[in-house]
């Protein structure tokens, strides 16, 4: 999932297309695995910066994307309007992970410090590459500490630090 949020509302995709002629959309979702954007009932997005809620009657995934049905939205020109409006779920939807797992925009901001106590900077955002996630990390330097062990020692979400074995020169 993405990491940029606004207040308790989580981004988690963009309309980025139309499809046939019922009005159908296209979603570019943050969700993973992909398709995990279609549980999260209703949606939210924003429009002439006013929050409205959509909700979605029917979708699947078609071919290598997304697609949608809007409640209210039979034609292609009405699906038309919503093309580049991010999609929002309220971070409450969220199913609860087990203890010492963290979502990603909880990660966002948290101060990264080593083990010589030396701040490394501030958690900008994640990466997923494949084997492992990674942190980017934005201080004096940026760096890039894999989000797993041996390197991620401690996160503490009530003092807003990560801990990491990770050199500040590296």
């Amino acid at each position: 999932m993405s990491q940029n949020s606004d207040n308790k509302r989580l981004l988690i995709g963009q309309i980025n297309g139309l499809f046939g002629v019922q009005g159908w959309v296209k979603v570019f979702s943050y969700a993973h695995p992909r398709k995990n954007i279609l549980t999260y009932k209703p949606w939210h997005v924003k429009i002439d910066n006013e929050w409205t809620t959509i909700d979605v009657l029917n979708g699947r995934v078609q071919a290598k994307t997304i697609v949608a049905n809007i409640k209210g939205v039979n034609d292609r020109e009405q699906a038309r309007e919503y093309i580049g409006l991010d999609v929002y779920i309220e971070t409450s939807q969220l199913p609860k992970l087990a203890k010492g797992q963290y979502y990603w925009n909880q990660l966002i901001g948290l101060k990264v410090i080593n083990t010589n106590d030396v701040i490394l900077g501030e958690v900008s955002s994640m990466v997923a590459t494949g084997s492992n996630d990674v942190m980017v990390v934005k201080g004096k330097k940026e760096h890039w500490v894999p989000y797993i062990e041996p390197f991620l020692i401690k996160v503490n979400i009530d003092s807003q630090e990560i801990h990491v074995d990770w050199d500040e020169n590296f």
